[in-house]
């Protein structure tokens, strides 16, 4: 595990330049109300390049003139006071021997040593607008290494976060085996909520049941907050009150996922509260799954990533012109847009240790290519909510099916499988 994180600090470090530095600062506890704390989540780029999962940390990667990467971190000191209360604390000498930095300090030594290790760097990169903290620090610590050597070269500011995220975009085969686990936990709560559901529970009881099931199977925490949408609440996208009662005829859609081990998973489904679809729920949904498929197939070495999202959109023109909920042809109703009304977001994105993760869509001005190790999301959707101009049958009817996607060799590998989108498949497990 050590010499994972040490790789890919290795290898983070050798893409910038000689005399150089790269600055990258962990997460702060954050506080709930009052005294009152979340439970700390460590920053996902810093957990990436430390595996260290201490608040208030930094970590310093130096790119020599002969370009070799040493790394340094600051870190919370040793107190025998606070580890009684919060628990172990690494210190200095615990983050050299369990994490292999070449050099490590007590945090509250960060202004005098960081100047110091930063002079003689031509340019310094890290991470803009990620920590307030951080952007303001930076500055101080630049100034006061060029304070020590007047006659040094200026130290330039750079970007590092396009770097740091299209590294994390590739994933290595043991981050694809927690992910797996990951989409695996969440695969089979969807699968438990579909048989569980009834009707006269509520939203609220649901998120309660996703939660349970995600914890014992080892996911504590949800990787986001689950979205329990019935009915026409489905219309809003990141609808998340999870309030209301849930009734026979309406739709529930359960965007949900756990986080394990730190890396996320990302599902949604859309079933019926009473186990059977109407007519027309089952139109609709026929269309987006047919969307679905289609822009799964196309997930591949062969394609970029905006090719997902123009076969989602003509399959879903398509099928709405094919209801009537649509009237034109279908070159010039997509030309046009016209589907934005009732499909108005992307196919998807990155996935990993951020639910939205980083890593860029453009390569060279152009839309980037799928390489194998990359995870995406796929989730078209169709929502007609009451104030749309279409006949009764269709309003208030909410529709999104979401997979995580594997980019291979090959082709994909949909992680998240185990759990049915067909709809013949749920209604026979919901029976």
């Amino acid at each position: 595990m050590k010499n994972e994180f040490i790789n890919r600090r290795k290898k983070l470090g050798s893409i910038f330049p000689s005399n150089s530095a790269v600055v990258i600062s962990g997460a702060s506890i954050q506080l709930r109300n009052a005294d009152s704390s979340h439970a700390f989540r460590q920053d996902s780029s810093f957990w990436y390049l430390t595996g260290f999962n201490e608040p208030d940390s930094t970590l310093v990667l130096l790119i020599n003139g002969a370009h070799e990467v040493q790394s340094a971190i600051f870190v919370p000191k040793k107190d025998k006071v606070k580890e009684i209360w919060d628990g172990y604390r690494a210190g200095p000498e615990g983050a050299k021997k369990d994490h292999g930095f070449d050099q490590a300090f007590n945090n509250t030594e960060i202004d005098d040593r960081l100047p110091e290790l930063l002079t003689g760097s031509n340019t310094v990169f890290y991470p803009f607008g990620k920590n307030p903290r951080l952007d303001k620090n930076m500055v101080d610590w630049i100034k006061a290494a060029k304070s020590k050597d007047r006659h040094s070269p200026a130290i330039d500011i750079s970007d590092a976060a396009s770097k740091i995220g299209n590294q994390r975009l590739l994933k290595s085969a043991y981050e694809i085996e927690l992910m797996k686990k990951a989409c695996r936990i969440s695969a089979e709560a969807h699968v438990e909520a579909m048989k569980f559901v009834k009707s006269g529970m509520t939203e609220q009881a649901m998120e309660a049941f996703y939660l349970y099931e995600f914890a014992k199977r080892g996911g504590r925490f949800s990787a986001y907050t689950p979205i329990v949408a019935s009915g026409e609440n489905a219309c809003i996208l990141h609808y998340v009150e999870n309030c209301k009662t849930l009734n026979n005829g309406d739709l529930l859609l359960v965007d949900a996922g756990c986080e394990y081990d730190f890396y996320a998973s990302d599902i949604t489904r859309t079933f019926p509260v009473s186990g059977r679809f109407t007519d027309p729920q089952l139109a609709i949904y026929e269309i987006v799954l047919e969307a679905q498929i289609k822009s799964i197939e196309s997930v591949s070495v062969n394609n970029n990533v905006m090719d997902a999202q123009i076969i989602s959109e003509k399959v879903i023109t398509q099928g709405l012109i094919d209801l009537g909920i649509l009237t034109g042809s279908l070159d010039a109703l997509h030309a046009e847009g016209a589907f934005k009304d009732f499909y108005m977001h992307k196919i998807g994105h990155w996935l990993g240790l951020d639910v939205h993760d980083a890593g860029d869509y453009m390569e060279n001005n152009q839309f980037m290519q799928f390489k194998p190790g990359m995870v995406t999301t796929v989730e078209p959707g169709i929502y007609i909510p009451a104030s749309a101009e279409v006949e009764d049958k269709w309003k208030g009817i909410g529709i999104r099916i979401e997979d995580d996607i594997l980019v291979t060799a090959e082709g994909n590998e949909n992680l998240t499988e185990f759990v049915p989108s067909d709809p013949r498949e749920i209604e026979a497990l919901m029976a």
